[in-house]
């Protein structure tokens, strides 16, 4: 039996690819005040950033519960007797905790592998694209925990924020603490590293920053998977992606929108670049 592979909705993976992947999304949330809604399932990106200029309450987030894991658990276990889940990073959210949780919720025979990615977004889904196109392919269980494994050191992630408000708003701002002084006059372009948010360079302008995104990305020519990925700038997101195409064949970028859970600290503005390094031979 196939594979069946889970991650959680920082993922960023677009609901047309994670089916036609075969991979499950459990979805966070996102909270105004005592309203609860489902990252991309009731609430789109879009609705989310209207709610964020126009709310006068500050939104939190909070990941799914060990019964949300519980309940995708059983459903794929009636298809299969390996499940993989590969979350966002636990130093980020307790979403790791929570399908951890749910394997003592399990009751069936299937045998379940969660691992802590230890990055976000695209970061974390180029990892889950890699890993369901392997286990689509055939590979078993061992062989496709083997690969993520490998593919956590391979993946780069890195982040244009137009500014650094709403991730120091909301507390996940991490070692990039250094840049909050300058913050209103920079364009801070951030990365994870070991599950954490770190600063990288700070830039004075939008187009700077695609500059560096594009710079950053031509030091991995040999990649097997890219994306770029937008919060409220399509167009500059398609530009910085057309731009990728120098670099590398079309087929191998995907481009995604960042999620309202990773709105609420990211704010709007932001574009991320995610680059998959190749497998080493």
């Amino acid at each position: 039996m196939t594979v069946k592979i889970i991650t959680d909705s920082l993922a960023d993976i677009t609901s047309d690819l994670a089916n036609e992947l075969g991979v499950t999304v459990v979805p966070l949330t996102v909270l105004f005040g005592r309203e609860a809604f489902l990252d991309r399932v009731t609430m789109t990106t879009e609705e989310f950033y209207r709610r964020l200029a126009n709310d006068s309450v500050w939104p939190t987030t909070t990941q799914p519960t060990p019964a949300a894991f519980a309940e995708v658990y059983e459903k794929l276990a009636k298809e299969t007797d390996e499940i993989l889940v590969v979350t966002l990073s636990s130093k980020l959210s307790g979403t790791y905790q929570s399908a951890i949780g749910a394997k003592s919720m399990f009751k069936s025979k299937a045998r379940i592998e969660v691992i802590d990615s230890q990055q976000v977004a695209m970061g974390l889904g180029l990892i889950v694209i890699s890993a369901a196109r392997k286990a689509k392919a055939g590979a078993k269980l061992d062989e496709v925990v083997s690969s993520v494994k490998k593919a956590m050191s391979r993946s780069h992630f890195i982040v244009y924020f137009d500014t650094l408000k709403y991730l120091a708003k909301g507390g996940r701002i991490g070692k990039a603490q250094s840049l909050l002084g300058a913050m209103l006059s920079v364009k801070p372009i951030i990365t994870v590293k070991e599950g954490e948010i770190v600063p990288l360079t700070r830039l004075r302008s939008l187009s700077a920053g695609m500059d560096y995104l594009y710079n950053f990305a031509a030091g991995y020519k040999d990649a097997e998977l890219a994306a770029v990925e937008w919060a409220t700038t399509p167009d500059e997101a398609d530009k910085l992606a057309q731009r990728l195409t120098a670099i590398f064949p079309r087929e191998r970028i995907f481009k995604s929108v960042i999620s309202p859970v990773l709105g609420v600290h990211g704010g709007p503005g932001a574009i991320a670049l995610t680059v998959l390094e190749a497998e080493k031979k």
